[in-house]
């Protein structure tokens, strides 16, 4: 066989082998590139303790490390598999991409909020949420988030957290 290399390809993996390929060629016809992940996007960490790095490797410095578990994070740059992240209050730095989830939560924000039973000021409240309280992001319409927290299922206004766009929908 000399310096000949073969390979064995199943038809269903040739089959996808040639989708892919016709896909990029059709991308870089137009001019552009495949889709990637939109930035920003919100995301929520993973684990108890994340490095936040100052650059995307694990040769930077950690300068923090996150201690809470579901805290949404605001994913606004990328590099392989690292993700520059900022804080509700800001801070910015590079994890591991492993260490988020694209489970969606929110972070109250201000002063106490009031949880309602429907979207709607004047609906009854079932809870109140003190500023910092997590909760898990389950609806959004219009001006209005549904999240859970604590036990606790109820409508608060998007302006009262922090973790969704003010113009976003969920899929």
């Amino acid at each position: 066989m000399g310096d000949e290399l073969q390979c064995r390809v199943s038809r269903p993996h040739r089959l996808a082998l040639i989708a892919s390929m016709l896909l990029l060629i059709a991308f870089a016809a137009d001019g552009q590139t495949p889709p990637a992940d939109k930035l920003p996007r919100f995301a929520s960490l993973r684990s108890d303790e994340v490095n936040l790095r100052v650059g995307p490797g694990e040769n930077y410095p950690i300068e923090w490390v996150f201690k809470r578990k579901d805290m949404p994070v605001e994913i606004i740059e990328q590099f392989q598999n690292w993700r520059r992240v900022q804080d509700w209050e800001g801070d910015k730095g590079w994890v591991m991409d492993r260490m988020l989830t694209s489970k969606r939560a929110v972070l109250v924000e201000g002063s106490v909020r009031g949880l309602h039973r429907l979207p709607d000021a004047a609906s009854a409240l079932i809870a109140r949420a003190e500023p910092g309280v997590i909760g898990k992001l389950v609806e959004l319409q219009g001006p209005w988030c549904r999240i859970e927290a604590a036990g606790y299922r109820g409508w608060v206004r998007r302006d009262e957290v922090w973790g969704v766009f003010a113009d976003e929908t969920l899929q």
